[in-house]
């Protein structure tokens, strides 16, 4: 599950390629038995690293059953990589997992966060929070970032070549939080602050881009208030084997509240979750569409490629390759177990991004990506996996995208 400093750990990745190696020679020695009908359990990247530096010490002191009922689970990565936006980049991310109720009686909240500096002087940081309440009563998530960002932009619509590329370089600064209260056990209808502030906005020197054509300015805000419906049955908010996620909510951004011009922004995320076979293989479904269906947010404000929340959207794309007023997008993903003991597995995806061309607002050009990608389960209690996958674009668009946790 997660954001755009948190896509590259190459040096991290090849250390647990080693693991995955030693592994698979010393498997009698990484095996915990939890009970006679388990020939084989699982293991994760954590005990193993601990067991090639702590030869003599056992994998674990605690039992996996009860390790995994711990309040509180950990997973951080530090990690040196390279990806498509941010060229090399040093970064530090992860995330906790924790109950607040008993057994099934409330949903796991999870924490994540990180912070990044890449070859094109990016300055990232980032903490996001899903925190449920003692029997799902309330949910309170909130997203904080602050990035200063030189990124290229390639106009508007579906029709953009990478050719168009310009330079953009700004500050930015985000707050959305959002309570949720129950209504049924399992819808909940929530009211949020949203906010979002881009300055120091400037650009390369070329005749006139999109962004000029649109509406170009040094600074913008866009904040306001948000009315949200929840419903959300997943049993893992990082890694969610069953169940769905259904969230919606219009945002309402006004002058009142100190954003630049009013305007009105709609989201509608679903994502639904199938056991396939006996293997704990998945099934995940995500539809993520977004629009601006009365005034006119701001350029940077606009949906756009991997610039929903976790900013995973449209694998096999650069971030902000392509960018609208309004988005239409699908993806379908397949996981499925390598190694018996789940330390190892695999991906397959296939996604579908549309936007409308501007002025003209009508849909013309679906934009497909696909790809595949490997898993290697970094916490096997918070069932958090590092998640490497190559994906593909039209006109040649590649790259490797990398993350702690999947990607819906």
């Amino acid at each position: 599950m997660y954001l755009v400093f948190k896509r590259a750990y190459l040096i991290t990745f090849l250390v647990l390629l080693f693991c995955l190696s030693y592994s698979q020679n010393s498997m009698k020695d990484s095996v915990i038995h939890i009970s006679k009908k388990d020939s084989i359990a699982e293991t994760d990247a954590i005990e193993i690293i601990n067991h090639i530096l702590h030869p003599k010490k056992k994998l674990d002191s605690l039992s996996s059953e009860q390790k995994s009922h711990k309040k509180y689970q950990f997973s951080i990565l530090p990690g040196l990589g390279y990806t498509l936006q941010s060229s090399f980049v040093a970064n530090v991310s992860g995330n906790v997992v924790f109950n607040n109720g008993v057994n099934d009686s409330t949903n796991l909240s999870a924490i994540v966060g990180g912070i990044s500096y890449t070859a094109k002087k990016q300055l990232l940081f980032y903490i996001q929070s899903d925190y449920w309440t003692k029997n799902n009563d309330w949910n309170i998530t909130s997203d904080i970032r602050y990035y200063q960002y030189p990124q290229n932009t390639y106009g508007l619509g579906g029709y953009t070549k990478e050719l168009d590329a310009v330079l953009v370089n700004y500050s930015f600064f985000r707050f959305y939080g959002t309570l949720y209260k129950k209504i049924t056990p399992i819808f909940y209808i929530g009211l949020g602050l949203m906010a979002d502030k881009h300055w120091k906005v400037s650009q390369d020197n070329i005749a006139q881009s999109d962004f000029d054509k649109y509406g170009y300015s040094r600074e913008s805000i866009s904040s306001g208030v948000s009315i949200n419906i929840l419903s959300d049955t997943r049993d893992n908010p990082i890694n969610a084997q069953k169940g769905y996620y259904a969230n919606a909510f219009v945002r309402f951004n006004t002058t009142a509240l100190g954003s630049n011009d009013n305007w009105t922004g709609v989201v509608v995320d679903f994502r639904k979750y199938f056991k396939i076979g006996s293997k704990k293989n998945v099934l995940g479904l995500w539809s993520y569409n977004w629009f601006t269906p009365s005034g006119k947010a701001p350029y940077l404000d606009l949906p756009s490629t991997a610039w929903d929340p976790f900013n995973n959207l449209g694998r096999g794309y650069i971030q902000s390759r392509f960018r609208s007023p309004d988005l239409i997008y699908l993806e379908s993903e397949f996981r499925f177990n390598v190694t018996k003991n789940q330390l190892l597995g695999g991906v397959l995806f296939f996604n579908a991004q549309s936007y409308t061309e501007y002025p003209s607002k009508k849909f013309e050009k679906v934009i497909p990506g696909f790809g595949t990608g490997v898993r290697i389960k970094f916490n096997k209690h918070s069932r958090t996996n590092l998640a490497v996958d190559y994906g593909f674009g039209i006109d040649g668009s590649s790259g490797i995208f990398v993350n702690l946790g999947e990607v819906f």
